[in-house]
């Protein structure tokens, strides 16, 4: 699997993978309304860099790194990670973190926080864990699930 930076003509593929995880609403805090433009605005900003996994020239997944803040704080970094449906569970998610884990490192930054991982995700809590994460903070009933009501939060962090 290459996993390479993303480019504008990467737009339709990875609007493929963002758009259907935006819409079911279940593992990120955005609109679900969110428009095409403005989602690819958001995945693909200024302020971060977004990268795209790829096997026999389709995209499978995509994950964005960028400073989880300024000045003081941006010696953390923050990801997010998505993978075509098609593609679950066949080790895209941990192939674009150990890639964004090392990248985070020669790109300087000290340490990866995820600020707002949606508890019930737990394929993707359970991940996280066993790639070194520690849950450091958990917002209660956080996140207004489509169809799970309200669920936790959770703030997790690792050292680079």
């Amino acid at each position: 699997m290459l996993i390479r930076l993303a480019t504008k003509r990467d737009s339709d593929p990875i609007w493929t993978i963002i758009g259907p995880t935006i819409r079911a609403g279940e593992t990120y805090a955005l609109d679900r309304d969110l428009s095409r433009a403005d989602a690819l605005a958001y995945w693909m900003g200024d302020d971060r860099e977004t990268f795209v996994a790829e096997e026999d020239g389709l995209i499978l997944g995509t994950y964005y790194i960028r400073a989880n803040q300024a000045g003081g704080g941006r010696h953390v970094c923050n990801c997010g990670y998505m993978t075509h449906a098609a593609a679950s569970g066949k080790g895209v998610a941990r192939r674009m973190h150990e890639h964004s884990l090392a990248h985070a490192g020669a790109s300087g930054f000290r340490a990866m926080q995820f600020n707002f991982v949606i508890s019930s995700n737990e394929r993707a809590v359970c991940l996280w864990k066993r790639l070194g994460f520690q849950v450091v903070g958990t917002l209660p009933e956080a996140f207004l699930h489509p169809s799970k009501g309200y669920v936790d939060a959770l703030v997790m962090f690792r050292s680079l």
